[in-house]
């Protein structure tokens, strides 16, 4: 596979977690997909994320990835970009919900699938919109 191949793979993966679809996010993941959190907490395996996107989808609505730069060496990418979208706290999501930080992504592509997704986002702001310590 090319390095544009990988690019797209990259890019896709952005665009299905942009349109909020858990499902078509899984059929772009390895069954082995690991998803790292910006407090370095691991998740590995397919089924596993697709939930886990299906819960943070619901705790966050209209979360959305800005991807401005992308940086790539070999199947890994660096992208660099920010992050946004409304607490959906005790179920609604008011502008006063808003947050978006600066933030960063790993990515590594095994074929035309993304074998890992790592997040670097402060989440702080979301945290004070909850009130709480996110898990």
């Amino acid at each position: 596979m090319g390095n544009t191949k990988a690019l797209d793979v990259v890019m896709e993966f952005i665009k299905r977690i942009n349109a909020g679809d858990p499902g078509a996010l899984s059929a772009v993941m390895t069954d082995d997909h690991v998803f790292q959190d910006a407090s370095g907490k691991r998740f590995v395996g397919r089924e596993k994320m697709t939930e886990g996107w299906r819960q943070y989808f619901k705790l966050v609505a209209g979360y959305r990835i800005r991807a401005d730069e992308f940086f790539q060496t070999g199947q890994a990418f660096a992208v660099f970009g920010s992050a946004s979208g409304m607490c959906t706290r005790n179920g609604s999501a008011g502008k006063e919900n808003f947050w978006e930080v600066p933030a960063a992504w790993r990515a590594v592509v095994r074929g035309d699938l993304v074998a890992e997704w790592r997040v670097y986002a402060d989440n702080q702001p979301l945290r004070k919109l909850m009130g709480e310590s996110m898990p």
